[in-house]
């Protein structure tokens, strides 16, 4: 199987699995409604999903590592099909708070299991353009999430988007399955990897752990600030879920914009300021959502600086921590997700409080001056050369020629 075609079809698992895992924030209003809580409490949905979705890529990157990565990968998306369908069914909020934890446990596999093997196939001097390539495809399904999930809502109700999402999931891994089957190399793992000493030595060098806390502080910040703008977008302007949804799908825009730009920006301006580049541009977002009023056109500026700032930081943080293990990449890619979506979670329980005690501009100013401070921490935190971790992370056993 070509490259090219290997990277779509993972583009298109991480397509549905982004998708479901956005979707919530446009319906937030819809389902806080149907159970009778605040917008801010439900945000409890959005922190279910992204603390099992980071904790469990500890576990899938070594199991990646060791049993293949495509296989790990159709595995998990077919658990991950169940389980967004089990969310239609969902009484009450903390039943669908459970599935939703359920979800993010077997969704976690897919999007740092595809990154490490993207990592794997493709040359580092083409690397940040195929992961941009691979990221914008996933991203994609968040721009398409918050417009047909919203559309689905207005037809019908916040569980028929579920329905719909866990349809899609199963139809991506019968073709993944069948388009595959003959690249048989590439479901084999490597029965000598480890799974606990590569992370140790990961957090023990310097250069991936400054990177890895930049990541924690990117994902509690974008991420707990685009957890809430849809909610924020209800109150302020009065728009119902399908106006939700379209104004949301402005940073699916950007994301698309941003990985087709990231990889010659970043060979011109080098990572570590392309990082810095894309948290000013969220910081700018922030700020104008928490300063510049509660107009349709500031939104729709803010959220596309949003999703602009996403890819070009995220993309380019990607790319470098596929540098730190060559031969425990699973591990090392799933320490990223890692980090970014535990941040994530917290970002998203911090910001539910910051609203509670002082209104959503409350939240988008105290994030926006720390995603000035996050910028300016960058520069000096993202590594531009490495210490030769990868080396001391190899399996204690033989490597298999399709793994090197």
């Amino acid at each position: 199987m070509r490259v090219n075609r290997l990277i779509m079809i993972l583009g298109l698992a991480g397509f549905i699995v982004m998708a479901d895992n956005w979707v919530v924030s446009p319906l937030l209003p819809s389902i806080a409604h149907a159970f009778s809580v605040d917008p801010a409490r439900a945000g409890v949905l959005i922190a279910a999903y992204m603390l099992p979705f980071g904790l469990f890529q500890l576990l899938y990157g070594p199991l990646a590592d060791r049993y293949g990565k495509l296989r790990i990968v159709m595995v998990s998306l077919t658990f991950f099909a169940a389980a967004t369908a089990l969310c239609a069914t969902a009484a009450g909020l903390g039943g669908l708070t459970f599935y939703r934890a359920l979800t993010g446990v077997f969704a976690a596999a897919t999007m740092p299991v595809s990154l490490a093997l993207i990592g794997d196939l493709v040359p580092m001097q083409d690397r940040q353009k195929a992961i941009a390539s691979f990221m914008g495809i996933a991203f994609l399904g968040q721009a398409t999430s918050m417009t047909i999930g919203g559309t689905i809502a207005s037809l019908s109700s916040w569980r028929g988007v579920f329905i719909v999402y866990a349809a899609v999931a199963v139809v991506i891994v019968v073709a993944m399955y069948f388009s595959t089957r003959r690249v048989s190399g590439q479901l084999h793992g490597d029965p000598h990897s480890q799974f606990l000493r590569p992370y140790g030595r990961l957090l023990g060098h310097w250069p991936s752990l400054r990177t890895y806390l930049i990541v924690f502080g990117e994902g509690l910040l974008i991420l707990g600030s685009f957890s809430y703008a849809g909610a924020y977008a209800a109150k302020a302007l009065g728009l119902h879920t399908l106006q939700i949804g379209l104004l949301m799908a402005i940073f699916g825009v950007g994301v698309i914009v941003a990985s087709r730009a990231s990889g010659a920006l970043a060979a011109r301006l080098g990572r570590p300021r392309l990082v810095a580049l894309g948290l000013a541009s969220a910081a700018a977002a922030d700020l104008i959502l928490g300063l510049g009023g509660a107009g349709i056109g500031a939104f729709a500026i803010a959220v596309l600086l949003l999703g602009l700032g996403f890819m070009f930081a995220h993309s380019s943080l990607l790319t470098t921590a596929t540098q730190f293990a060559d031969k425990a990449r699973g591990a090392a890619m799933s320490m990223v997700a890692f980090a970014f979506m535990v941040g994530g979670s917290a970002g998203t329980m911090l910001g539910g409080r910051l609203i509670l005690s002082g209104g959503y501009q409350n939240l988008y100013v105290v994030f926006g001056i720390a995603l000035l401070v996050l910028t300016a921490t960058s520069l000096v935190a993202v590594p531009r050369q490495f210490s030769p971790v990868a080396a001391a992370l190899r399996p204690v056993g033989p490597t298999r020629p399709d793994q090197t």
